[in-house]
């Protein structure tokens, strides 16, 4: 997941993983050589504060969008990704924040299978004015005429708002529609999977070698 400075990083890469996804944060500074390194099975923008007009706007290597990568964005990821791709993201002067009515318009594959009226958690200024060429609106609330796009074609799809948060009714949905259907991710990654990776490259790095290992576990 590529972090715009989002409140809730942590919390979108955990409902990934839920989703039996491994998932991993990287900053928005990533560059195209770095993710191609990495070889992702797809890429989440998340959300953050700014505003993409901002002249200080968190950035984003637009290289990155040619790689071929599925992607998701998400609230400040969505406006970055559309405008990125072509679309328009509008200084509209309007705002919604708190629980939202969504209106789907037509589901796709993002949306399969949910209610057509549902409330889901907004946070913005700007919105998304006009999707990228050959996406297609999928939802729209009163204040965000696009609320949510998809290309099947490039596998990529997003939000304006918040999927990751328990107020979005069906926003867990929406990410594993994203991730297994979209994106074909297999889900199969496991918290059990992940310790042995870890001690796996820990042996590699330490070898025959003794180490010692010190663990806070914090205030409870």
């Amino acid at each position: 997941m590529v972090d715009f400075g989002a409140q809730y990083a942590q919390l979108i890469a955990r409902r990934v993983r839920e989703a039996r996804v491994y998932s991993e944060i990287v900053p928005h500074t990533v560059s195209a050589d770095e993710v191609r390194a990495k070889d992702p099975s797809a890429i989440i923008l998340s959300g953050g504060p700014a505003s993409v007009y901002a002249p200080k706007a968190p950035g984003f290597d637009s290289a990155i969008f040619e790689l071929g990568i599925p992607m998701f964005g998400i609230c400040y990821g969505f406006q970055a990704m559309a405008q990125g791709l072509g679309g328009s993201v509008a200084r509209t002067g309007g705002s919604e924040y708190g629980g939202t009515p969504l209106t789907v318009e037509r589901s796709g594959t993002l949306l399969n299978g949910l209610p057509d009226s549902q409330n889901v958690w907004m946070s913005h200024g700007d919105s998304v004015e006009r999707a990228p060429d050959g996406f297609d609106v999928l939802a729209s609330t009163p204040g965000a005429p696009v609320a949510a796009f998809e290309c099947a074609e490039r596998r990529m799809a997003g939000v304006q708002f918040h999927p990751e948060v328990i107020h979005t009714a069906h926003g867990q949905r929406m990410l594993e529609h994203f991730l297994w259907q979209i994106a074909g991710c297999e889900a199969t990654w496991t918290m059990a999977g992940i310790i042995d990776e870890q001690v796996e490259r820990i042996r590699e790095q330490v070898g025959s070698a003794q180490v010692i290992c010190g663990l806070s576990g914090g205030v409870s």
